[in-house]
């Protein structure tokens, strides 16, 4: 790769993109666990 070649890096947007992705996921993921834990409790 030639130092005048552009830098691999995904767009701003894209970055923005792919974190507001990765949070909603850890929320999903909070969540799932969440529902499994009072559906043990409750029965």
């Amino acid at each position: 790769m030639l130092w005048s070649d552009p830098r691999d890096e995904p767009p701003e947007e894209m970055r923005k993109a792919q974190a507001m992705m990765r949070r909603a996921m850890l929320i999903v993921a909070l969540g799932a666990a969440l529902v499994m834990l009072v559906a043990t409790w409750r029965s």
